[in-house]
């Protein structure tokens, strides 16, 4: 079997080590693939006595599979798990009924305490100030930042002439962003996990001199010099993350970008009323 790869992902090593591995150690690898979250909550011992093998088999497959130690494994779960692999937060032990919205509330209220004890008017009213003078203004988003950037488009495009959100279907990055100018403000959705093009859609923002927002749950050296940086918590014992406290920045922004888009935004969203009056669509 070839030395695993250091920089391939725990359960790559995993699937990797499989059809090589001793009945014992496969047996346990399977546990793991099944229930990888495990691997993060558990010690050596207690991992072995749920999969039924001893401890040396579990000290055998953590090298076979390119770690020092169990320790180092577990580690390694714990990193994949905080970047946003919800895989890895299945665990054997599925979670009763019973209290699941009350700790769900729990994290949501955590997470929104945590978020806006970081905001403050000035960066938000800074930032909304910008948009309504800005030529165009850019909400771009990946994954699960793609959601929050179409609500935000959404939103203040009911005071703003003119929004884009990207990426668009059909259209490749670089053909969009060819028309961003040095006038306009992009706003980037960074929410784990980041696609490795978020660092260059932040560089061509800056090629532009286009001012940079950004919004994420997990600070970034390759975000680091924004314009205005929004944080957001994301934190979860669930498969998915939290995302409660990221609507509720995207949606304080949008309100803010309305409330302060004065007559030239009320007189937009008459215009659009009255379309939907004309139109006959609500």
């Amino acid at each position: 079997m070839a030395p695993p790869d250091p920089i391939k992902p725990f359960l790559a090593r995993v699937n990797d080590a499989l059809p090589d591995l001793h009945p014992s150690e496969r047996k346990l690898a399977e546990l793991v693939l099944d229930f990888p979250g495990e691997m993060a909550g558990y010690t050596a011992t207690e991992l072995a006595e749920l999969a039924n093998v001893s401890n040396a088999t579990v000290s055998r497959f953590v090298r076979r599979i390119g770690y020092a130690s169990f320790d180092e494994a577990r580690r390694a779960v714990r990193d994949e798990q905080r970047d946003g692999t919800a895989l890895l937060r299945f665990s054997a032990s599925t979670p009763a009924g019973n209290g699941e919205v009350a700790r769900h509330f729990e994290a949501s209220q955590q997470n929104l305490e945590l978020t806006y004890g970081a905001l403050d008017d000035a960066t938000i009213d800074a930032l909304a100030h910008a948009m309504i003078a800005a030529p165009r203004v850019w909400f771009i988003g990946f994954r699960a930042g793609q959601s929050f950037a179409q609500y935000l488009g959404w939103q203040t495009s009911q005071v703003l002439a003119n929004v884009t959100v990207l990426p668009r279907a059909g259209e490749t990055l670089a053909e969009s962003l060819a028309s961003l100018t040095e006038r306009d403000v992009v706003m980037l959705i960074a929410l784990r996990r980041k696609p490795k093009l978020v660092a260059a859609v932040a560089a061509a923002a800056r090629q532009a001199r286009a001012a940079l927002a950004v919004l994420e749950d997990r600070l970034s050296p390759d975000l680091a010099d924004a314009d205005w940086h929004l944080t957001c918590a994301t934190s979860t014992t669930a498969p998915l993350m939290n995302h409660v406290a990221s609507m509720a920045v995207c949606n304080l922004v949008g309100a803010r970008v309305i409330e302060l888009s004065g007559a030239a935004g009320r007189s937009r969203m008459a215009a659009i009323e009255e379309g939907h009056r004309r139109f006959d669509e609500l």
